[in-house]
């Protein structure tokens, strides 16, 4: 059962109180998460009109709160007890303090959390965070370029159902004070001059370069795309023989392997121009973005899953063109796979090391199509899928087969044929539509 703690605020119905409550989060160094549709108890009260109430959230928040709130918000909805609740994920901020636009930056205006309650910020501690405020974000640095084009990035943007009109620039946030074009919009547009590097060695040790390729030059969008792909194929599928089975394994894990990737690049910090770099070795691969930990953030609130992007406006596009689900997921699917002693943390640099499965055995192995349903045994321990497909719907029981699909690496047929199975067994049952409902899974 849920409880309110220092990240949780739970409230029964949409009130006036909302945007009280996300000024704290923002202003919280962790972040937090706020429940609609779940009373103090934290018990499941019945709201109608789900959608339309999420509309009206994501409506107050952008406009009620300043400074920008663009990319440190995601509101989606969850069943608790089978019956849907609203949960608005709000990111640590790094402009604080934050506060109500009508009430200005006052304590009136700026809110914290302390333990369970949220409470008016002090005149001291608001003047003490302006005066530490970051200004020196990706939005205020003005493009080497100002004849920058967006096909690319309005091609991904209508494959997902979504129009760039007119002022996109203006509420993309691409656009310095000034109205030119930002970096972000740089990094963004159809031509620039940032490259990512994939390099391919032939040992342990950097001596011999197979490969050296770059992806870039292009929408970062593209760019990010590109190297998925790349590292798709380069994370081959390992097959293992023992004496009453065939175990096939990925070189390293595909969730995690994709969220590390994209978290390299969308946290980076680009205002150096030092871009993302992606390394294949013999036994491993390695990420490294440079920035380090963000001013104000822990080793401690970097593993604790709870999101402060250094980018906003970055996070905000790529969850929009479906790189990025809700904010914060990407370190807890590395971490449900593998441990801290991952990753290498130093003042300029975050490095992600993924050792390969089986890396050290030498008998009966083989590498094989990474695409088990077309070069290979898909069916495996069929019965372990099914209890992995179901805790993954006891968790996340709106989650599409897309995504169960990138979450367990399994390939989308093989995801359906589960599912089929689950419910023929009545271990599931969908309830709702296909797109807006559930699955309720049987005791």
């Amino acid at each position: 059962m849920l409880q309110e703690s220092n990240r949780i605020e739970l409230k029964a119905t949409l009130n006036d109180k909302m945007e009280k409550e996300v000024v704290a989060f923002l202003n919280n160094r962790e972040g937090g998460v706020l429940y609609i549709g779940i009373d103090d108890k934290g018990c499941p009260v019945e709201n109608s009109d789900i959608d339309s109430m999420q509309l009206k959230i994501a409506d107050r928040i952008k406009n009620n709160i300043l400074p920008s709130t663009l990319g440190l918000f995601d509101i989606v909805s969850e069943a608790v007890e089978n019956i849907p609740v609203i949960k608005v994920i709000v990111s640590s901020g790094l402009e604080k303090p934050y506060y109500i636009k009508n009430k200005g930056m006052s304590p009136s205006g700026c809110y914290m959390r302390i333990g369970t309650s949220t409470q008016s910020m002090p005149a001291a501690l608001i003047d003490e965070l302006y005066a530490k405020r970051v200004h020196t974000t990706l939005r205020n640095i003005p493009s080497p370029r100002q004849d920058l084009t967006f096909a690319q990035l309005k091609i991904y943007y209508q494959e997902r159902g979504l129009e760039l009109n007119r002022q996109f620039a203006n509420s993309l946030e691409l656009l310095t004070p000034e109205g030119k074009y930002n970096y972000i919009a740089y990094l963004l547009a159809d031509e620039n001059g940032v490259s990512i590097k994939v390099a391919k060695y032939a040992g342990k040790d950097k001596v011999i370069l197979k490969e050296n390729e770059e992806y870039g030059y292009c929408s970062l969008i593209k760019a990010t795309n590109h190297v998925l792909e790349k590292m798709k194929i380069e994370n081959a599928t390992k097959a293992k023989v023992t004496s009453t089975k065939r175990i096939e394994k990925n070189l390293v894990e595909p969730v995690p392997l994709r969220e590390a990737l994209i978290n390299a690049i969308v946290h980076n910090d680009f205002s150096k121009e030092i871009p993302p770099v992606f390394e294949i070795f013999n036994d491993r691969m390695e990420f490294t973005s440079y920035g380090g930990l963000i001013r104000g953030q822990s080793r401690e609130d970097f593993f604790s899953c709870s999101s402060m992007p250094r980018n906003r406006e970055l996070m905000r596009v790529f969850k929009d063109v479906g790189l990025v689900e809700q904010l914060g997921s990407g370190m807890s699917r590395i971490l449900n796979a593998y441990d801290r002693t991952v990753f290498e943390i130093s003042e300029h640099f975050i490095k992600v090391i993924f050792p390969f499965s089986w890396a050290d055995e030498k008998e009966n192995i083989a590498v094989g199509n990474i695409n088990g349903d077309e070069n290979g045994d898909e069916n495996g321990d069929e019965n372990g899928d099914e209890i992995r497909i179901l805790s993954i719907l006891k968790k996340e029981p709106s989650i599409r087969a897309k995504e169960l699909s990138e979450k367990t690496g399994f390939s989308t047929r093989k995801v359906s044929r589960l599912i089929k199975k689950l419910r023929e067994s009545g271990k599931i049952t969908r309830i709702g539509s296909d797109r807006k409902g559930y699955w309720a899974i049987s005791k």
